[in-house]
């Protein structure tokens, strides 16, 4: 069967390029077109448009607007010369609403995969994925529920990261000997992941380098976002023993025993490493503003909104400094604290899955594919 992707960031490169890996095994016949990254060009041949064409942020979205539309035209123009067995959107939203609809309007089938964050604001788009979507395959447990209460037929296999986790210990040498490998085997470890993008940086790195300054006996280590120029880091980090690691963020977690880590994907990842954390959040006095108006849920960071409750401690906006001193010192210091996060993680874990999710997504796509040709 005829596969048309459309992954419009580096997490959707990774999971996509996932999904395809077992749409092969479930599929031998499998043919692929897509808009993605290097992960996916790894996999399969039919790449017509690589994921940088399209990905900019906010203000940029308005500066590139000719582009993006000339872009999503063309993608447009490939799926009807085409004629997939199925669309799969893979997260991406802006653009991929869209692109859900127009192939929807065209008679093809539509397969969403990672879910947009309907649930965090903006509800009204959930109109959108129902009457465009055939199916629709979540990744974290909570959607479930939210997408049924309006009627959406919703797939939960489990969270793709289980995967990566996986494919990460299979091939990792060990908390010990990567400390030594890296001469950071005299203190303990603390993860500090500042975000993937500038504005995060600058609003989180420096309240964690005064942290590092003020805890001699720790190895602070950033987490470099490979998106990120290297002089940046440099920049805050000028006069500090902290050190920068790039494509070694799951070492890290599983070697630290602590982590600082900005609102995002890193912190389920963290979770999954059992790392005890505390989650820091800051955006302008604008931003923070209008988002406490739309935003629709109690906490922002993944590990509590599938927990369900607060288990790590969310910082946000106000006082970083003397806030993240205070929770990061009970983490390192208080056992009972530090080992209650560990149990909820643990309860939390069992919500995401066993390894084996892209697989049984896959399957379930071709599954459906086949009972609908039939």
């Amino acid at each position: 069967m005829k596969y048309f992707l459309i992954a419009g960031e580096a997490s959707g490169d990774l999971h996509a390029s996932r999904l395809m890996e077992e749409l092969k095994k479930s599929d031998p016949e499998a043919e692929f077109r897509y808009m993605g990254g290097d992960l996916m060009q790894a996999v399969s041949e039919g790449m017509l448009m690589h994921y940088r064409e399209t990905s900019y942020m906010l203000a940029d979205v308005f500066l590139h607007l000719g582009k993006i539309l000339r872009n999503m035209r063309i993608i447009k123009e490939s799926i009807l010369r085409w004629q997939p067995d199925v669309v799969i959107p893979v997260d991406y939203p802006g653009f991929n609403l869209r692109i859900s609809k127009f192939a929807f309007k065209k008679g093809l089938r539509v397969f969403y995969y990672i879910s947009p964050k309907v649930w965090a604001w903006n509800q009204k788009r959930v109109k959108k994925l129902k009457r465009y979507t055939h199916r629709l395959f979540a990744i974290l447990p909570f959607e479930v529920e939210f997408f049924r209460k309006f009627g959406m037929e919703v797939d939960y296999f489990g969270n793709p990261l289980v995967d990566q986790l996986e494919s990460f210990r299979q091939k990792f040498e060990g908390a010990e000997a990567w400390k030594k490998s890296k001469g950071w085997d005299k203190k303990p470890l603390v993860a500090l992941l500042s975000g993937s993008r500038l504005k995060e940086i600058e609003t989180t790195l420096p309240t964690m380098v005064q942290l590092a300054k003020e805890h001699g006996a720790y190895q602070f280590v950033v987490a470099g976002a490979p998106s990120i120029d290297p002089d940046t880091y440099k920049e805050y980090l000028q006069g500090t023993d902290i050190q920068v690691v790039y494509g070694e963020t799951y070492a890290l977690l599983d070697s630290a025993v602590a982590g600082v880590i900005n609102s995002g994907t890193a912190t389920l990842e963290a979770a999954l490493f059992e790392l005890p954390q505390l989650v820091i959040y800051k955006t302008s006095k604008v931003a923070y503003s209008i988002a406490k108006r739309l935003i629709k849920v109690n906490f922002i960071s993944l590990v509590n909104l599938i927990y369900g409750r607060r288990l790590v401690e969310e910082i946000i906006q106000l006082n970083l400094l003397d806030q993240t001193r205070k929770v990061l010192d009970r983490i390192l210091n208080d056992e009972s604290y530090r080992e209650g996060i560990k149990q909820g993680y643990r309860e939390l874990n069992l919500k995401l899955g066993d390894p084996g999710v892209a697989r049984r997504v896959s399957k379930k796509m071709v599954e459906l594919l086949i009972g609908y040709k039939e």
